[in-house]
Order: structure tokens, then C-alpha cells, then sequence
């Protein structure tokens, strides 16, 4: 039986050496080395011999396999590089000619919004965290210190597909979601995404646009926390030199609530402000619906239109030019520093 198998392997290294395609060459490996391969099958041959035999038989076999596999790789990167020059040899390539022009595309405007705050706050500790468009009343609205019949509800009018289920209006479900999932333990999150609301599109209105919030909880939170964290986010966006303003405004998930202005200059030279962003104290009843004792821990939460920023940062006219897919407009953008 070893002079069969020293025949298989003479015969096998002698064709590879004849032979003179890659075609006929995998040929060759299928007959000799495949499942059903000469080679292969010759381990099958164990069985008829003796026990003291097989082990020796079986290396054997194995050593016969590696040779061949050898011989068969050798052959074709001997093939593969005498095709390679062949074509180059036969090939004229003209380097004076253009080149293929190949279109680089950008990052969306309101994507590097995005981005660029989501470096900001992972870099201060923040985990950001996504949800679903589609979303539950009671993660939407009833957590949120927004009953069914709570009148705050009319500001957020939205599109609901029955009884219990809407396209959300704001992020904060993504925010009631964590809070349940933490079961009550210390947070810091952003949460970035698509919102929708019955609104007439128009310059500054759209019936879907993108939202950041941030909600931390804690057990020593204050409202300085919070004007930190504002002033600092409003100052990596627009530059350093720029200034907040806080007005009392009215929101049910946060007690005191706050509307948030950044200064900018006139063309005549003063200081304006523009408001941009609403924020405050979580309220303890949000608190509470999320598994967090109010007595205990405290929270702060903000939420931003992305496009607001946008607007004012890139200094656009039309809400809508975001939804167009213009590329003249999109062009615009490309390699745009987000500091």
C-alpha cells in the first residue's frame, strides 16, 4: 500500500511539472486532493492494515499531501506571475492621460452638528443613547409629566398611528427608557435623533427635524451643573468668546424650567441674544415614574434643535434646504472645520 500511495505522489509532482494553465492546475488538485481525490482516499486504506501499521501509514499520507499541496502552490505563483507579465508586456499605458474623476461626498450639515456634540459630551463622561421613531404614548408623553389630557400636549402635536402609538415628538422617550433600564443608578446621556410634530413646513418650521437631549442624574445635582454644562456647550458651538442668558419658561418634565439664549453681535456693533435651546431641573415626578427616589437624587436635562444650530453656525436661510438633497447646497459643506 506505500508503493501505491509513493505512485500517487510520483505521478501527481510529475503532471504539476507538465503542467500549463491555472485551469489544468486546479484539475490536478481536484484528482489528487480533494474529498474524493486519489490522495485523500488513501487514508481510508487504514482500516485493511495492522494496528502497528497505521500510524506510520498515516503520517505518511500526510506527509504525501503537503508535498503535492506544495508543489501545486509553488506552480501556481510560478503561472500567475508569468500571466502578470505577460499582459504587462502586452499592455500600453499612457501615464500623460487624465485620470478617472471620482466624486468625494460629505458629511450632512446637520450630521456634523451631531457629531461634533457627541464628541463634546463623551468627552465630559456622557454615554449617548438611541430609541425607536415609532414610540409609546407612555414613554413619550405620560412619563414626561404629560398626562392624556395635559394641554402642554397641543405644542406637540404629532402623528399618532392609533391610540397608543406615535411618531415621538421629542427624544426624551430615549431619556425614560434609560432611566428604567439604569433601575435607578446615576446617569449621563445624550440622545441624538429624528423627531416629528404636525407643524406647516415653512423657513423655520418642519414637520420633522433633529433634536439632541442630555439628562444627568445624580445625588448632589444643582442648577449650576446645568448652567455649566450650557454655557460650555454653547461656547465649544459658537465660539468662546460667547455668553448665555437663562429665562424662566415653563415645561412639565422640568421644575424650574429655563429658555436658553447665546449672545452674538449686531451689525451695529451690541450684543443680542437669540434663543436656542430650552432646559431644567428634572421634575420629581419624571424622576419618580423612573424609578428614581426625588428625595434623593436630582437631575438636569436640555434639548436642542439641530437644525437651530445649524442655521445659526453655518448661517442658512431655509430650514428646508436641509431635506432637499441639493448638492449645490450640500457642496457647500464638504471639509467644513466643526470647531
Amino acid at each position: 500500500m506505500k508503493e501505491v500511495l509513493s505512485k500517487l505522489k510520483h505521478e501527481a509532482l510529475e503532471q504539476i511539472k507538465e503542467i500549463k494553465t491555472l485551469i489544468n492546475l486546479e484539475d490536478i488538485r481536484v484528482t489528487y486532493l480533494s474529498k474524493k481525490g486519489h490522495i485523500s482516499l488513501m487514508m481510508g486504506k487504514l482500516r485493511e492494515l495492522p494496528n502497528e501499521e497505521r500510524p506510520s501509514f498515516g503520517q505518511m499520507v500526510n506527509s504525501v499531501k503537503q508535498e503535492v499541496e506544495l508543489a501545486i502552490y509553488n506552480k501556481k505563483q510560478m503561472l500567475e506571475e508569468k500571466a502578470l507579465l505577460e499582459t504587462l508586456k502586452n499592455e500600453h499605458i499612457d501615464p500623460t492621460l487624465d485620470g478617472y474623476l471620482y466624486y468625494q461626498g460629505s458629511t450632512h450639515p446637520l450630521n456634523q452638528v451631531i457629531q461634533d456634540v457627541e464628541d463634546l459630551f463623551v468627552g465630559m463622561g456622557y454615554t449617548v443613547e438611541e430609541g425607536p421613531e415609532l414610540e409609546n404614548d407612555l414613554y413619550n408623553f405620560e412619563m414626561m409629566n404629560l398626562d392624556k389630557d395635559h394641554p402642554a400636549r397641543d405644542m406637540q402635536d404629532t402623528f399618532f398611528i392609533d391610540d397608543t402609538m406615535l411618531l415621538r415628538t421629542h427624544t426624551s422617550p430615549v431619556q425614560a427608557r434609560t432611566m428604567l433600564k439604569m433601575k435607578g443608578k446615576p446617569l449621563s446621556i445624550i440622545c441624538p435623533g429624528k423627531v416629528y410634530r404636525r407643524d406647516d413646513d415653512d423657513p423655520t418650521h418642519s414637520h420633522q427635524f433633529m433634536q439632541i437631549e442630555g439628562l444627568v442624574i445624580d445625588t448632589n445635582i444643582t442648577f449650576a451643573h446645568l448652567k455649566d454644562a450650557l454655557l460650555t456647550m454653547c461656547q465649544h458651538l459658537f465660539g468662546h468668546d460667547r455668553e448665555i442668558r437663562l429665562r424662566p419658561s415653563y415645561f412639565p418634565f422640568t421644575e424650574p424650567s429655563v429658555e436658553v439664549d447665546v449672545s452674538y453681535i449686531k451689525k451695529d456693533g451690541t450684543k443680542g441674544y437669540i434663543e436656542i435651546l430650552g432646559a431644567g431641573l428634572v421634575h420629581p415626578n419624571v424622576l419618580k415614574m423612573g424609578g428614581y427616589d426625588p428625595k434623593v437624587y436630582k437631575g438636569y436635562a436640555f434639548g436642542i434643535g439641530v437644525e437651530r444650530i445649524a442655521i445659526l453656525k453655518y448661517k442658512i436661510d431655509d430650514i428646508r434646504h436641509f431635506y432637499m438633497n441639493d448638492i449645490r447646497f450640500l457642496n457647500q459643506f464638504k471639509g467644513v472645520d466643526k470647531s
